[in-house]
């Protein structure tokens, strides 16, 4: 069975990427590409509808599943409307807050909608793992984080350092809310047992890196995960644009629900 996808982005770096994979995936059908307003010119594909308007491109590809990389308030809209026409949604988009998370997941009640804020095999398998270490470590390892990304990247920290640092936060049984430090600056006194530093870098064209340290007595362990290509992200948002077309609605899927 072949899986119909639309590119939302089409020409921008993550779509032009998700739409070179999904034409060269036998299981898939590019069916839809959609750009913003007036910023078509060039997009042209064998059997492929094109489009500035989802709401004019979905009534034409029924049921086919959207991949969406684009920014938290148009991911929002997105869900919206592939909910209004029924079209299962794959969201990459990072740096959506928590009321933005709600609304995906209330558009997810009508339509299959999958979020996950960075779609790499890697990461995911990391998200399983380090809860065992810090457990195994105790409390007498300080937990510090460092992304770079490109220098294009507009939020910050990034959804996946965010992710990770949650995750490190919940296996101490923090609310990261309370411990979570951005930034650090001037005469900052002691650095205090109850606290996760997530430190940004941004410059040239880095992909995405993550470096988790656990500082302890007389030793430090550091885990690095590196994106090399963006192609990375698409082969994992894909892989859930397959998974996704085979589901149901009722909860915000994400890449846990696929292992």
């Amino acid at each position: 069975m072949t899986v119909d996808v639309v590119i939302l982005g089409a020409k921008g770096r993550m779509g032009n990427t998700l739409i070179n994979m999904a034409l060269a995936d036998e299981e898939l059908n590019l069916v839809g590409a959609c750009e913003r307003k007036g910023n078509t010119d060039g997009l042209v594909y064998e059997n492929c509808q094109v489009s500035d308007s989802l709401e004019d491109l979905l009534p034409k590809v029924p049921g086919a599943v959207i991949v969406d990389f684009t920014a938290p308030e148009a991911s929002v809209a997105m869900a919206k409307t592939a909910a209004r026409f029924g079209n299962p949604a794959v969201v990459g988009t990072t740096g959506l807050n928590p009321e933005q998370q709600a609304e995906l997941a209330e558009a997810a009640k009508q339509v299959p909608l999958f979020w996950a804020p960075n779609m790499s095999v890697g990461i995911n398998v990391l998200l399983k793992v380090l809860p065992q270490l810090v457990q195994a470590l105790g409390e007498d390892y300080d937990m510090e984080m460092v992304e770079t990304h490109h220098r294009m990247k507009k939020d910050s920290p990034s959804g996946t350092a965010l992710k990770l640092a949650q995750c490190l936060a919940e296996a101490r049984g923090w609310d990261y809310d309370e411990v979570k430090k951005h930034c650090r600056d001037g005469i900052i006194g002691e650095r205090p047992k109850k606290e996760i530093g997530v430190q940004t870098l941004r410059g040239g064209d880095v992909v995405g890196d993550h470096t988790m340290f656990f500082f302890g007595p007389g030793e430090r362990i550091e885990i690095t995960h590196r994106a090399h290509s963006r192609e990375t992200f698409a082969s994992g948002a894909l892989r859930a644009a397959k998974w996704l077309a085979r589901q149901k609605p009722g909860k915000l899927y994400a890449m846990a629900d696929i292992f």
